[in-house]
């Protein structure tokens, strides 16, 4: 599995990490799902450069254009719901790309054991298609491939983006032995601890609380 860290880079993408971290500003809470948003803009566009393209000519009121366009298929799919902004902003930059959705959630057990529950996904055809999952925390890496498991079980896609924008080493390790070059993961940070609950320090929270309110 290739794994492109974006946030190794100087660019404003890393004005947008540091404000959805920073825990007086992520308290705004629209504004935290707008940077999420500007997060997804930035990785759509990096994402864009890796994809396929063809050369197209346009008829303008003088003449005739001739540029390479996308023509990559593409599902951008993205895990509840922590994953909705980022999802909108990378959907903006593709505007006929298909989108897929998952339902799934940690259900804690004994002490700090918990299994990863998927209670809904829908999702198109995939076959030959581009898939980019995005969700905000790349905490242990269970979600993602509890997740791929369910909506990949009887179809392929021709590649897989993994859009994360604060992961944990811990995940990172652990994904890269799971798959290979069928898969690629787009990340702005990647800390080095996670708690005995699998929280990602320093992280930034929850972000599915910061965006929508505490959940109980």
């Amino acid at each position: 599995m290739r794994v492109i860290n974006l946030g190794e880079q100087n660019s404003i993408l890393n004005n947008y990490i540091e404000q959805i971290r920073d825990k007086v500003i992520q308290k705004d809470r629209v504004r935290f799902r707008s940077n999420l948003e500007r997060i997804g803009n930035i990785f759509g566009y990096e994402l864009s450069k890796v994809l396929d393209y063809t050369r197209k000519e346009v008829q303008t009121p003088l003449g005739i254009a001739s540029l390479n366009v996308c023509s990559s298929d593409l599902v951008i799919a993205t895990i509840l719901r922590a994953g909705i902004p980022l999802h909108k902003g990378i959907l903006d930059c593709f505007d006929h790309a298909d989108s897929a959705f998952i339902a799934a959630y940690r259900k804690y057990g004994k002490g700090d054991s918990y299994q990863i529950n998927v209670e809904y996904a829908t999702a198109t055809r995939l076959d030959g298609r581009v898939l980019v999952l995005a969700d905000t925390m790349l905490a242990t890496g269970a979600s993602i491939e509890v997740t791929l498991d369910k909506i990949c079980d009887e179809q392929k896609p021709s590649h897989i983006h993994l859009i994360c924008p604060i992961a944990s080493a811990y995940a990172v390790e652990y994904l890269q032995k799971r798959y290979g070059d069928e898969v690629t993961l787009w990340t702005a940070a990647i800390d080095e601890e996670l708690t005995s609950h699998s929280y990602i320090v320093p992280g930034l929270g929850d972000a599915g609380d910061l965006a929508y309110g505490e959940k109980l």
